[in-house]
């Protein structure tokens, strides 16, 4: 799609929401649609039910193949994976991707949780074949991420990162998911974000509470951040093939 296309389609887009419906139209729309959300949210259920405990690895779908991070979510995946958890990601290029190679090499459960885009997504080649799971609406995926994992792993990303990464913090904030490890990997790459999270919300205007920040543990290496989760499991006397 070229660039004035893609506004094209982007404007196309903006009318639609103000074009005129009828009752009918509408009822009968959002009935269709609750239709195709129950079936994504069943689908979902069914296939993920099956996968043991699994650790979620978030980060950028542009990162190249020869960049650290890439290697660095390869290396955290397999050693993961020999210390007894799956791994889920998107399903998509870039971290996603190296989380599960990461997973495939280390002979452990790799699941892709893919999600329909106009650009950037595709499935990688890592997944396991019938642990590939599609989606049209985000928020049914990241309820199968937040439903299903027992740790967070977040590396550099964009918007979709870091929305995933607020979503673990605010259901474990609020106590609708339990307290699962969350680790940040990359200290120079989060810096700014945590200390603006420090200045503006905790100290300026006093929005969240000092224990908030203790929600997540800021990592550089990949020994850091499995070890970070197994302590997180020794302390309560479980093991990841419970």
């Amino acid at each position: 799609m070229t660039e004035k296309e893609h506004s094209e389609h982007e404007e196309n887009r903006i009318y639609e929401k103000f074009e005129q419906k009828d009752w009918n139209e509408i009822k009968t729309n959002d009935s269709w649609a609750v239709f195709k959300i129950m079936s994504e949210m069943v689908n979902g259920f069914e296939s993920m039910a099956k996968i043991g405990p699994c650790v979620s690895i978030f980060g950028s779908a542009r990162t190249k193949t020869d960049h650290k991070n890439y290697k660095l979510a390869e290396e955290i995946a397999c050693k993961l994976t020999q210390n007894g958890f799956g791994i889920i990601t998107g399903g998509g290029p870039g971290i996603m991707e190296a989380g599960n190679k990461g997973a495939h090499k280390g002979r452990g459960t790799s699941v892709g949780l893919n999600i329909d885009l106009p650009f950037e997504q595709h499935n990688n080649p890592w997944i396991d074949r019938d642990k590939s799971v599609n989606f049209d609406y985000f928020f049914v995926r990241k309820v199968m991420f937040m439903k299903y994992s027992q740790g967070y792993v977040v590396m550099p990303g964009g918007f979709g990162t870091l929305d995933e990464l607020f979503e673990a913090i605010t259901l474990i904030q609020t106590k609708k998911i339990g307290r699962f490890p969350i680790v940040l990997v990359g200290k120079s790459y989060w810096a700014g974000l945590l200390d603006w999270i420090k200045d503006q919300l905790l100290e300026k205007h006093k929005t969240i509470h000092a224990e908030d920040l203790n929600l997540f543990r800021l990592v550089d290496t990949a020994d850091e951040a499995v070890e970070h989760l197994n302590n997180f499991y020794n302390k309560y006397k479980l093991k990841p093939n419970f």
